[in-house]
């Protein structure tokens, strides 16, 4: 059987690279994106299973915007919101 498929969009290198290490040793398959634009992309191109948005990212998109537009699509699809701010 194979594991979930998990999208991570954090505009920070060092939590991408945790999560999806940290995941991947659990045998997830995860992709990564380093902005809400190119998440939306991973999102139509990988389809995940899950994905872990952060709320607030520079760009044409932060995370609330990314959830807003993706729901509209993919309106299955999981979100699981995370933020490095209190």
């Amino acid at each position: 059987m194979t594991k979930a498929k998990i999208l991570i969009i954090d505009d920070e290198a060092p939590i991408r690279d945790v999560l999806s290490a940290s995941l991947q040793d659990e045998g997830y398959e995860v992709v990564t994106a380093s902005d809400g634009e190119t998440g939306l992309q991973a999102i139509r191109e990988h389809k995940p299973d899950l994905v872990f948005l952060d709320i607030w990212m520079p760009g044409k998109y932060d995370g609330i915007e990314v959830l807003k537009l993706a729901k509209q699509e993919f309106t299955a699809l999981d979100f699981v919101m995370i933020s490095g701010h209190g």
